[in-house]
């Protein structure tokens, strides 16, 4: 090494030689870059990452060392006694990963206010480089501009950048304070089976032959939902999983094929016992994690509430704009849009933009394609001009009292917009619901400094599918309903309430859960319910059933989805900003090229034949 300076440099010239030169031995990490701070001023330090950038300005280099914890401004002097160590940095490049020994000071040019270390830099007295870098497919930096899927095949590289690392960093943090408020709270911490049996309820399982077992499949878990009831059954008490799980179903922003739940299951409880434990887990990973304030106890709603006033069972109520049912109002009008509905079973309903009377009919016309892929045949409107004129698109059938009786109904105003859906609950309550929420965003309503809280309970037990031609569990076949309902369970079945309960947040669930059924016989009649004969309720659920013989706490439960709670928390629009290695939409990996294809030998062994989909003949030809 060079005297005085004490810049290291390879003392033989031989590659070999110059690796080993270069390696870490003899030398540790004293920090992390953004570790460091004024009080270390005048202290060795000892610094290792990758450069950000280098600047040569002839006599001094300045470079931004970056690890995880933020950046460090480090500064190399040329000079007699330093001109080897001196050449040897002006080498560095973007990425490359280097160690400096050097002395804290404070910084002699201009303070970076966007720095943590801003104030400070760190005179280098050593550099070994550990590993040389080419020029990365795209620049390593914050709100990148480069497109998903480029960053997403280099994904290693993009981890690199800090607002993915400090998402990364949150979700550590979360799952930390997570497993120390359950602890102290008598939870035990137990694994359950990735390989289980498939279900036919609910999404798609993802299937793992067997090759043991010739023609059989496992299914990976969707949740740990059977062996969490059956840890109850065992007298576990208190369970509590960071447990990950699988769905092969169609993705999007908060969706991916394997997912991170919270799960945990509690016995000897009802409703409110759950619901407060939970309130106490929320309010300290939010004021930890994120210093806000999470009031206790959270507002309730109940289903039925929620669909009415916000047309959504996960209601943003950051903001109002709630519907409301004009049904009565317009029930003798001769608008046969809304006659029609009435007449079929349906309602009308109708929404209220403050401020938005004045929008432009293409605007409008956007509004109402918008809505018609959620079902509607289209939208109805009364548009309220500042100066008291209405423009409406069925004022012709509507009398002056009669228009005046609906503006009057929804609370309009000068300056107002109202927007009507007509049609069967569901798609009108689907429609105004999105509805909603894409005026917020168009009016700037939705604040993402704001955490709105709410628990909706009091879900049906049941939906009619009309796909399947029968009633499905709206959450699982494994939850209790309430008391008071169960006399329907033959008679009206649609009409029987469950002992469910979600959390929301922001208008996205981010948990969910229920009381279980721990009556072998409610098990059974709510089996019969879903169309299973006994036979297959024994062939798909035995092992429950057998268990439920040998004595059942009453017991109940709930899981968070952790990765769309730490999206909401780091304010991401997708939950592939906050998981480390996430697939695209199409359910594949980018940077491993998963899924793929294996050796014919495989699957031999495994007893399966691929067989290819013949393609249409008009796409043979072409």
């Amino acid at each position: 090494m060079c005297c005085g300076c004490r810049f290291f440099v390879s003392a033989v010239p031989n590659r070999r030689n110059k690796k080993m030169a270069e390696s870490m031995k003899g030398l540790k990490r004293t920090c992390r870059c953004a570790e460091v701070t004024k009080a270390d001023i005048g202290k060795k330090v000892t610094l290792m990452g990758w450069v950000q950038k280098s600047r040569n300005k002839g006599g001094i280099i300045f470079v931004d060392l970056r690890d995880r914890s933020g950046i460090m401004q480090i500064i190399f002097e040329n000079g007699p006694i330093s001109e080897e160590g001196f050449e040897k940095a002006a080498k560095l490049r973007s990425e490359f990963v280097i160690a400096v020994e050097g002395e804290v000071m404070a910084r002699s040019g201009a303070v970076n206010e966007n720095l943590a270390t801003g104030e400070l830099e760190v005179k280098a007295e050593s550099l070994r480089i550990l590993s040389e870098a080419e020029t990365p497919p795209f620049p390593i930096e914050e709100d990148s501009k480069t497109r998903e899927e480029l960053r997403l095949k280099y994904r290693y590289l993009d981890l690199r950048r800090p607002d993915i690392q400090r998402n990364l960093i949150m979700r550590s943090k979360v799952a930390m304070l997570t497993r120390e408020f359950m602890s102290k709270e008598g939870f035990l911490e137990i694994e359950t089976p990735m390989l289980t049996k498939s279900t036919p309820e609910g999404a798609r399982d993802y299937l793992v032959p067997s090759r043991v077992h010739p023609g059989n499949f496992y299914g990976l878990p969707q949740s740990p939902q059977l062996y969490k009831q059956l840890l109850m059954v065992s007298g576990m008490d208190r369970y509590y999983q960071i447990a990950k799980c699988f769905r092969d179903e169609d993705l999007r922003a908060d969706r991916q094929p394997e997912f991170t739940q919270i799960d945990m299951e509690l016995s000897f409880v009802d409703v409110d016992d759950v619901i407060e434990v939970n309130e106490r887990l929320l309010a300290k990973l939010f004021k930890e994690v994120l210093g806000v304030e999470v009031s206790l106890p959270i507002q309730r709603m109940t289903w039925q509430e929620a669909m009415d006033r916000f047309g959504s069972d996960k209601p943003d109520i950051r903001f109002g704009m709630e519907l409301t049912n004009v049904t009565d109002v317009v029930k003798d009008c001769e608008f046969v849009v809304f006659k029609n509905a009435i007449e079929n079973g349906g309602t009308v309903r109708g929404i209220n933009a403050k401020g938005q009377g004045g929008m432009a009919r293409k605007k409008i016309d956007k509004l109402v394609d918008f809505a018609k892929d959620y079902g509607a045949k289209g939208l109805a409107y009364i548009a309220i001009h500042e100066d008291g004129t209405v423009k409406s698109s069925f004022a012709k059938f509507m009398t002056d009292d009669e228009m005046k009786a609906l503006i009057e109904a929804m609370g309009g105003e000068n300056g107002d917009l109202l927007l009507f859906a007509a049609d069967k609950n569901k798609v009108v309550w689907d429609t105004l619901g999105a509805l909603r929420l894409e005026l917020a965003r168009q009016m700037e309503l939705l604040d993402k400094n704001e955490y709105k809280f709410l628990w909706v309970t009091e879900f049906p037990l049941l939906e009619w599918s009309e796909e399947q031609n029968r009633y499905t569990a709206m959450h699982h076949p494994f939850t209790m309903p309430m008391e008071e309902d169960l006399q329907y369970i033959d008679s009206d079945p649609g009409r029987v309430r469950a002992k469910a309960y979600d959390i929301v947040l922001n208008g996205n669930e981010i948990g969910g859960g229920s009381v279980r059924i721990f009556d072998q016989d409610i098990q059974s009649k709510m089996f019969e319910v879903l169309g299973f004969t006994e036979e297959q309720a024994q062939e798909q659920f035995g092992f429950l059933l057998t268990a439920f013989k040998y004595g059942v706490p009453p017991h109940a439960g709930l899981a968070y989805g952790l990765d769309r709670l730490v999206m909401l928390m780091a304010k991401q629009e997708s939950i592939r900003d906050v998981i480390a290695f996430p697939k695209v939409k199409d359910a594949s990996d980018l940077m491993t090229e998963a899924p793929g294809h294996v050796d014919a030998k495989q699957l031999e062994e495994l007893g399966i034949a691929v067989i290819a989909k013949e393609e249409k003949k008009a796409e043979d030809k072409e």
